[in-house]
């Protein structure tokens, strides 16, 4: 195929053959080759215009800057909804205590959006000039490949998803028909009349009440009535509970999670065939430099110091850029060949991790034998059994002052600890810094992270010594300023017990299951900004459709009386932060709703405030966070983590003459899964390219 390779010309770029443009045209060609090779990194598609203006164009709107640019613009106007009205910056969201809202100055807000609209105007050559609200989650959306994917799996499984819908709604009309034939008024039994009155009143009623059973929020509630009186009673809700939660919602479960799968092996084929398509792209540009050159046919193929001058060109981490280097010197200078050049962009899924520093040279016995005793992995085992210690320490004070108020505890031993550990914690930390080096002690995100918290309590421990005093037997300090004694030795041990977490990656099984979570952080961003997305048009939805319906008891500022009112409501349950007067709180409310615990009480509250209809946006909001997102969140999460813990998933890199571990990407990991596609299939593509053409 090498020897078959032709010039490949721009039909943008003309087709002039004077020896003047022959440089200008060899030029166009390596920026093409960044350009593709750009592209086959990040998995984009190479049908663009390919001249030189267009080039220039596309490569800076991929730029760092500009992305970044966009991506905090996205982030200005979504923020917009906290400040504008109704403002969220109160200290409280609970309707009697609420002060005033802070308000912008008038214009801000609208500046603001229209600088915002302007950077969208550039990315986007057709959006409207006013956008709504509800409608600034597009940006998010548009911006993102991966959530816009996310979107077609979730279509692609909304016919299954919904013949489960309708198996559940048959399932919970039949019980609701049952129940209320069950529970019927009858003078002569007292459990059918307090089971009726308190949840199968009417048709609505009963409905409500068997769909919350089905989220599993109010029982064992709902069947305490009738099972208080009938034990035989029991069996109705529980055979409701087994077909409806255990069984047709875990269905529900299994059919996103089978979509879902063949979505992500679906989504990394495409992936891998822009990656080649974008790689063949490049090699046929560069081997098109070799006929612009006079190369004779033997020597065609891709020219080692013409990639190497793309790759300097192109955006790429430095390490990566490294091992490709080294694996194109391999080849011994000689022209790649197709194979070849696919292969070396294999490396630029592998995450590398760095080689540990050097430790410091030191000439005396003494100090050698002190670096070798800090720099054991023992003298960690030590540090946290120290912790341990600490931890300890503090849980046994908390159980003994549980029952005692701030100004009758005494203070003076536990300060007194703190100290010791404090000082023992510097005392480690200088010992790591003498063992290992600055470098080598900041390179362990473990001692970056015990450095942090030492040098924050040290200052603590010292503010508090110098305002306090040195503590005594019959020490009872007074408040000084805006933290008491008390303030400053909670605060000391809350980062303590942060500290305490340097003991996870020592033990074993701990530290599996913590990394293999860190490293799905990364892949779970598109369904983040998915939950993003759909918080925040649902909670611009609540705010105009509740918006200061949920008004406070009485005049007065202090919280009223309740013993008036019925035990387990809203009022009761002094759930008046659950509304949505501004976007914050609308968003925690959306956050309870999602939880589903307790989330009846919320139902009831809306319906008597606003009215019946009500319970469809809260419905519908529990359809897609709870029952939609929730599922296609635990589908990524096995997937992912079944995968990361295949012994295989860990490889080593060679760079230069040593090798460095690293752990493949998602695109690596299933690359022996996927089917590679073919030569004549890249072809052919190229061809159909709009702006190219391949002369042979």
């Amino acid at each position: 195929m090498a020897a078959e390779a032709q010039p490949l010309l721009g039909r943008d770029r003309g087709g002039g053959q004077a020896r003047s443009g022959a440089a200008s045209s060899q030029e166009l060609c390596i920026d093409q080759a960044v350009v593709f090779i750009e592209d086959a990194i990040n998995y984009r598609s190479i049908y663009h215009r390919m001249d030189a203006g267009s080039l220039w164009l596309y490569r800076w709107y991929y730029s760092n800057l500009y992305q970044r640019v966009l991506s905090f613009t996205i982030f200005l106007i979504l923020a917009l909804a906290f400040v504008e009205f109704p403002s969220s910056f109160t200290r409280t969201a609970d309707v009697r205590y609420r002060s005033q809202p802070w308000e912008p100055p008038c214009g801000l807000t609208e500046t603001i959006e229209a600088f915002c609209l302007l950077v969208f105007l550039v990315d986007f050559s057709v959006k409207p000039l006013r956008v709504r609200r509800s409608l600034r989650p597009f940006f998010l959306m548009q911006n993102s490949s991966m959530m816009k994917k996310t979107l077609k799996c979730l279509r692609w499984s909304l016919p299954e998803m919904a013949s489960v819908g309708l198996l559940l709604t048959i399932h919970l009309c039949l019980f609701t028909i049952i129940g209320m034939l069950i529970f019927s008024s009858d003078e002569k039994d007292e459990a059918q009349n307090q089971e009726r009155l308190a949840y199968f009143r009417d048709l609505p009623e009963a409905l409500t009440s068997l769909f919350i059973l089905l989220t599993t929020s109010n029982n064992p509630d709902v069947m305490i009535p009738a099972y208080s009186q009938n034990r035989a009673y029991a069996l109705f809700f529980i055979i409701f509970t087994l077909i409806g939660s255990l069984f047709l919602m875990n269905l529900l479960t299994a059919i996103i999670y089978s979509q879902f799968r063949g979505y992500l092996m679906k989504s990394l084929q495409t992936s891998l065939f822009r990656r080649r398509l974008g790689a063949r792209a490049a090699y046929e540009v560069l081997a098109s430099t070799a006929g612009l050159a006079g190369a004779t046919p033997e020597a065609v193929g891709v020219n080692p110091e013409n990639f190497l001058r793309v790759l300097q060109k192109t955006q790429l981490d430095k390490i990566h850029k490294q091992a490709i280097m080294q694996k194109v010197h391999s080849y011994g200078g000689r022209p790649l060949l197709a194979d070849e050049f696919q292969k070396l962009f294999d490396e630029v899924d592998k995450g590398v991790i760095k080689e540990v520093p050097p430790m410091p040279q030191y000439q005396s016995p003494f100090l050698q034998s002190a670096q070798f005793l800090f720099s054991n992995q023992y003298f960690d085992y030590l540090g946290n059994l120290i912790a341990l210690g600490n931890f300890l320490s503090i849980c046994v004070f908390l159980v003994l002052d549980s029952k005692l108020l701030p100004e009758e505890r005494d203070d003076f031993v536990l300060e007194i600890l703190d100290y010791v550990f404090v000082l023992y914690y510097l005392l480690e930390m200088l010992l790591k810094l003498f063992a290992l080096g600055l470098r080598g002690y900041l390179f362990y995100c473990g001692n970056v992270f015990d450095g942090f918290l030492t040098i924050v309590l040290l200052v603590l421990e010292i503010s508090t010594l110098v305002i306090y005093r040195l503590p005594n037997s019959v020490w009872k300090p007074k408040q000084f300023g805006s933290l008491s004694l008390w303030d400053m030795t909670r605060l000391v041990n809350t980062l303590i017990v942060f500290r305490f977490l340097r003991v996870i990656p020592n033990v074993k099984p701990i530290a599996m299951v913590t990394s293999t979570i860190l490293g799905l952080v990364q892949n779970f961003k598109s369904f983040g900004g998915i939950l993003v997305v759909t918080y925040y048009v649902f909670a611009i939805i609540g705010i105009n459709l509740f918006q200061g319906i949920i008004v406070p008891p009485g005049n007065s500022s202090l919280a009223p009386d309740n013993s008036s009112a019925v035990c387990g409501s809203f009022e009761q349950l002094d759930y008046w932060s659950n509304n949505f007067d501004d976007f914050a709180a609308a968003l925690i409310t959306l956050w309870n709703v999602m939880v589903v615990n307790n989330w009846q009480v919320l139902l009831e509250a809306y319906q008597r405030y606003s009215g019946p209809w009500s319970m469809v946006y809260f419905v519908l909001w529990w359809l897609v966070s709870s029952v939609i997102w929730i599922n296609l969140f635990l589908a990524l999460l096995l997937e992912n983590f079944v995968h990361r813990w295949d012994p295989g998933s860990y490889k080593q890199l060679l760079v230069g003459n040593q090798k460095i571990n690293y752990q493949m990407s998602v695109e690596l990991m299933f690359r022996d899964i996927l089917e590679e596609p073919k030569e004549e299939e890249l072809i052919e593509k190229l061809h159909k390219h709009p702006h190219l053409q391949l002369c042979r």
